[in-house]
């Protein structure tokens, strides 16, 4: 698809992760980091049948620690990763299915406490190269989208 074909998403955009039962949380779509990073606690790891899993809470609403989401995965790795305060931590990894726009697709996740964090989920470079284009003066595109595509 040429660049032009892409669709634009802005800085920070609504999304949905349906396969772990999020089905609205704030992104900010970062091209500085290169993985994608969600906000999670109380993480365990585990196996089943001899296969590796994870189980996590998330606090999908920033600023409200009242609605929980409890969520399972298959884990498919763990990675050291330098947060943008340069510390290393030894993350767990999850591959799940991301909604945006009419766009679904597949990104590896890591999972991290980013309580103090302004938003609750990151969008790395990675997850979206070759899939939007990224308009860093606009906010919020995809919602914006959906309202336009009611009225055509």
């Amino acid at each position: 698809m040429k660049h032009q074909e892409l669709p634009i998403i802005g800085w920070r955009e609504w999304i949905a992760l349906p396969e772990i039962g999020i089905t609205k949380i704030k992104a900010k779509i970062d091209t500085g980091a290169r993985t994608s990073s969600l906000h999670a606690f109380d993480i365990e790891t585990f196996e089943i049948d001899g296969k590796p899993r994870v189980k996590f809470k998330i606090h999908p609403k920033q600023r409200d620690t009242n609605q929980i989401v409890i969520a399972e995965a298959e884990l498919i790795d763990e990675r050291h990763v330098r947060s943008s305060s340069g510390q290393a931590e030894l993350r767990p990894v999850i591959l799940t299915e991301v909604n945006l726009m009419q766009e679904k697709w597949q990104v590896e996740l890591t999972l991290t406490n980013r309580e103090l964090m302004g938003f609750r989920m990151l969008l790395g470079r990675q997850a979206v190269r070759g899939i939007f284009l990224i308009d860093p003066s606009k906010s919020y595109l995809g919602k914006k989208a959906k309202k336009m595509s009611k009225i055509r």
